[in-house]
């Protein structure tokens, strides 16, 4: 492989959430005095996920929604949903949840994330991240002290558009002023990640870590059973 440009997705990809959802929420709401079981709310959050992203696709975005905004009423209707209907309450936590999800405290880096950005620097790859995410994730990347191996990153929010739409991919390989075949996108998420990348005429890999159920078929060498064999498939 030729490869000049990297890209990567975030989220599963180079951190994960240190704690599920639900657990998060429950922890929050204790502190400001309120009972609420994190599995009711981690039910209620996924419902109420889902049902905003397929009424408001892409954090609202040309709807007239900033994402603040998107994902204060998700977390006020997951605490609904579980039965708080203090509106004063529903605020506050919304507003602190918002905030903390921005935090290293909340995200921690995946095995080998550090190790292979670095290495791939070294290596001379140009890098930028495509993410489903919203403008918070320059901040979370510093916090998780990640952006400095990174020319861009570029987010659904701020592209306008969302994996797998092949727009964002585009618009990725002109910030890295690569050709699609020079480029290689890494991503967890099979459709979105690497079926979209591919679509989009660029390489990519897929990772699935070993004793994660089966997904569709991908030929071996584009599966990533960890970060640290990345290095392997792009020497």
């Amino acid at each position: 492989l030729r490869l000049r440009l990297l890209t990567w997705d975030v989220k599963d990809t180079l951190l994960r959430l240190r704690q599920p959802v639900g657990q998060s929420y429950a922890a929050e709401a204790r502190a400001q005095g309120l009972q609420v079981q994190p599995e009711a709310l981690g039910r209620s959050f996924r419902e109420v996920y889902g049902a905003q992203s397929r009424r408001f696709p892409n954090y609202g975005h040309g709807q007239g929604l900033s994402s603040r905004q998107w994902w204060l009423d998700v977390v006020k209707q997951s605490f609904r949903l579980s039965g708080v209907q203090d509106e004063a309450a529903l605020t506050k936590l919304a507003e602190k949840l918002y905030r903390d999800y921005c935090s290293s405290h909340t995200w921690e880096l995946l095995p080998g994330a550090a190790e292979t950005l670095s290495r791939c620097r070294q290596l001379g790859f140009r890098m930028g991240v495509v993410s489903n995410f919203d403008s918070r994730l320059e901040a979370i990347l510093s916090q998780c002290n990640l952006r400095h191996h990174f020319e861009f990153v570029l987010t659904s929010e701020a592209a306008g558009c969302a994996k797998p739409d092949g727009r964002i991919f585009e618009q990725a390989l002109r910030l890295g002023g690569a050709r699609p075949e020079q480029a290689a996108h890494i991503g967890d998420d099979y459709s979105r990640d690497y079926r979209a990348a591919r679509a989009a005429g660029m390489h990519s890999f897929l990772l699935r870590p070993a004793g994660q159920g089966q997904g569709p078929e991908v030929l071996p060498e584009h599966v990533l059973p960890t970060l640290s064999h990345l290095l392997a498939r792009i020497e």
